[in-house]
């Protein structure tokens, strides 16, 4: 197979979808990698380690997309890669269908194969290939928090862990999953005062046992939230439903009880955003004020650590990638549940019920399309 990774042109994305040491694989695997020139010198890997790889170089997207079977990005399609995506034509890649309606639309009109990233789930419901951006989501939301608390970056002054004689910050975070726990990790090993909500009694019951004594665990619901939001230094909205539109947990109205110069950072803003008052911003201007609220809203957060993020998503995303490769997309996803979960978009057809229950679209289960 003929596998193209373009140069990422999201602002500010500085990952790439494979690697060179991915490259020399797929490539003895007997299948011919094509790369944008520049696609990987934002992560620290240059033109010539992909082709001492064995990777065949080619300037601009265009060639890449009109000669390549199967495509690996890092993030969704912008309008000019979806004009240019054929018909037929397999695209890896992290698409959050269920925050764009254009995006979806766009996908459907091209008949190409999408397969999510964020959607491939194994047996036990993990989602390997969006574990390792969630996790350094987490950990950047404490940073990033952490920064727009200062007084100058427009926060009411804090320091996240306090000193001596001082009180630590008050972090918020709603969801217990891997985003939650990685910023409550990094939270509470910064000294903070750190609470926990979920709705999963579970989950809460596993995070009791293994998170430090500075680290509260409470059942999640309309008046917890409320009650935690009065007391918030930091928010973190960590929500995730698997494919689909995260839910609004704080309303604009609820956004009075937060403290002047407190900050929100919505990690689930890459899926609609789980605060009413978010929207998607970019690391060239990554916040607004709402109401004297600090909103933090990077939808591609991992993007600003790029040497990282690629490692770990990469390590992820090759096996995959390799399995697509070898076998091609429908006897891959007949046979492996996994990849079946991941298709979203094909032929023009909503295979994912989250993307089509979003925008009230037709849905059709994966197995028809894979017979």
């Amino acid at each position: 197979m003929r596998i193209g990774v373009p140069r990422e042109i999201k602002a500010n994305e500085n990952r790439v979808a494979l690697r060179p040491v991915g490259a020399e694989v797929l490539s003895r695997d007997g299948h011919e990698v094509w790369l944008e020139c520049g696609a990987g010198e934002g992560s620290g890997f240059d033109d010539e380690a992909y082709a001492l790889a064995g990777a065949r170089l080619v300037d601009g997207p265009q060639e890449l997309f009109a000669e390549c079977e199967m495509i690996l990005k890092v993030k969704e399609p912008l309008a000019s890669e979806i004009e240019v995506i054929r018909e037929g034509q397999i695209v890896f890649t992290y698409f959050h269908f269920a925050a764009s309606r254009e995006l979806t639309d766009g996908l459907i009109e091209t008949g190409s194969v999408a397969i999510a990233y964020e959607t491939v789930e194994e047996a036990d419901g993990s989602l390997p290939l969006l574990v390792p951006m969630s996790e350094v989501a987490g950990r950047m939301a404490i940073q990033e928090g952490a920064k727009y608390l200062e007084k100058l970056m427009g926060g009411r002054g804090i320091l996240l862990g306090g000193v001596p004689g001082t009180p630590p910050a008050e972090v918020v975070i709603l969801g217990g999953g891997v985003v939650g726990t990685n910023a409550a990790k990094m939270a509470a090993g910064l000294g903070a005062r750190v609470t926990i909500l979920d709705i999963s009694l579970d989950r809460l019951r596993y995070l009791e046992d293994v998170m430090p004594a500075n680290v509260d665990c409470l059942f999640s619901d309309v008046h917890t939230i409320r009650d935690m939001l009065g007391r918030a230094d930091l928010l973190v909205g960590a929500v995730l439903l698997p494919g689909a539109k995260a839910p609004n947990l704080v309303t604009r109205e609820d956004l009075h009880q937060m403290k002047p110069g407190s900050v929100i950072v919505d990690v689930a803003v890459d899926q609609g955003g789980c605060i009413e008052t978010c929207r998607p911003t970019t690391h060239e201007d990554p916040v607004f004020v709402v109401d004297g609220v600090v909103h933090y809203c990077v939808a591609n957060m991992p993007g600003a650590v790029p040497r990282t993020s690629t490692i770990a998503l990469t390590n992820a995303t090759l096996p995959y990638a390799r399995e697509l490769a070898a076998r091609g997309w429908r006897a891959a996803c007949r046979d492996s549940e996994p990849l079946r979960l991941g298709l979203n978009v094909v032929a023009g057809e909503v295979t994912y019920p989250g993307v089509a229950e979003a925008f009230d679209l037709a849905y059709r289960e994966p197995n028809e399309v894979l017979q």
